[in-house]
């Protein structure tokens, strides 16, 4: 949908001349060439660009190691004593990998798109927000006040356990947020809910024996097929009750390992298993009712153990689509220039612990398109996105604390 056009006001106006393409595609290209690719632990050189980036834009910054060599950044605007604004992102990308045309992380410019590992996810997201709040910096000489401060929060290991969101949210808050915009490519669509994810572990213990007297044993694999079939049933049943906003829950066995020798019964068996889940769900009460099943079912039984373990758990969130955060980001996108619409997203991010944790209601909203350009070859995104990105941070903020 398109929101309606707001004429901008004389001192948006004034606020969004600070801000154009040239600057945030720069700032993209200097983030992208220091490399952080997770699995690595290397995002302290790109969080060093980051916060020179913000220091210099006199922004209050500060780091904070989750482990070694892996820090998490804020870097705040400071306005007025009511609720702010936060912009959030993760400074991790996934590895490069194989099939690319050019260095992956020699940033290069061809047809207003900038190419390079972390373009699109999502260092292109955090450049738009930095030159956003450098933009709103400028408000006051246009006869804003913001009653709340703008914060950028950038997490390390977003792309694998979530290390630097879990830390991040068990630390005391200094100012209280309207709202979280977090900066994921979502192609300049709003996106007012995620699924979570979590991972399961089943390992299955059975009897080894010799395969000429399968009956002498007891096969960890039978027992793991048994366990599939459950899953399969309620992935079915899930689908009957399907969210209009999120879908449904879903199961997904990603991984399956077991057996010790083709004339052996097996004696053991692992499943690693993927499970989304809407906002409301919890990954241990979904064990708990799959361990319920298994006993219901025998599988456990004779001579068979069962162990289910929750190994991650990223939690789903879902915002009002009449809340002031929704709304207000409609009409932002909109007088950016670009047609938006509102919806949900299958995908997991840290936007999930910020709403549950802390309390405040999120959103994502960021330049680029997640399935076409992320995480593949030659990922790109274009200078005019991020542009209008940027622009519609900036509107947001001075239309929600203004």
């Amino acid at each position: 949908m398109k929101g309606d056009a707001v004429s901008l006001t004389e001192a948006e106006a004034g606020v969004l001349s600070h801000i154009n393409a040239d600057t945030v595609a720069m700032l993209t290209a200097s983030l992208v060439e220091v490399p952080s690719e997770n699995p690595g632990g290397t995002e302290a050189a790109t969080v060093e660009v980051l916060q020179k980036a913000c220091r210099s834009a006199g922004f209050t910054v500060s780091t904070h190691e989750v482990s070694p060599g892996r820090p998490n950044l804020t870097a705040t605007l400071a306005a007025g004593d009511g609720p702010g604004l936060m912009l959030l992102g993760h400074s991790d990308v996934v590895p490069a990998g194989p099939g690319w045309t050019a260095e992956p992380f020699r940033p290069r410019f061809a047809d207003g798109r900038i190419y390079g590992r972390g373009t699109t996810d999502m260092k292109g997201g955090l450049a738009a927000a930095v030159i956003a709040m450098q933009a709103l910096s400028h408000a006051s000489a246009y006869g804003v006040d913001l009653g709340g401060p703008v914060q950028l929060v950038c997490t390390v290991d977003e792309e694998e356990h979530g290390l630097g969101v879990r830390d991040f949210v068990t630390r005391k808050q200094e100012h209280a947020f309207a709202g979280c915009i977090v900066a994921e490519p979502t192609d300049l669509q709003i996106v007012r809910g995620c699924r979570g994810a979590s991972y399961l572990e089943i390992d299955i213990t059975g009897r080894a024996a010799h395969s000429g007297r399968p009956a002498d044993g007891r096969s960890a694999i039978d027992a793991a097929a048994s366990i599939i079939d459950l899953i399969r049933f309620d992935h079915q049943q899930l689908a009957m009750t399907a969210d209009d906003l999120l879908g449904s829950g879903t199961w997904n066995v990603g991984t399956i390992q077991g057996g010790q020798g083709i004339s052996v019964v097996a004696p053991m068996c692992n499943l690693g298993i993927d499970r989304r889940l809407l906002p409301e769900e919890k990954a241990e009460e979904i064990a708990a009712q799959l361990r319920s099943a298994i006993k219901d079912s025998a599988i456990d039984t004779d001579g068979v153990t069962v162990d289910v373990a929750v190994t991650m758990e990223m939690p789903g969130f879902a915002t009002p689509a009449d809340h002031a955060l929704v709304t207000t980001a409609v009409g932002a996108v909109t007088d950016a220039g670009r047609t938006t619409s509102v919806g949900g997203w299958s995908a997991a991010c840290d936007g999930g612990f910020v709403n549950r944790d802390l309390g405040i209601p999120a959103i994502v909203l960021g330049p680029g398109n997640i399935n076409a350009e992320a995480h593949q070859p030659d990922e790109s995104v274009a200078i005019a996105d991020l542009e209008a990105a940027a622009r519609a941070y900036a509107l947001a903020a001075l239309r929600l604390l203004g």
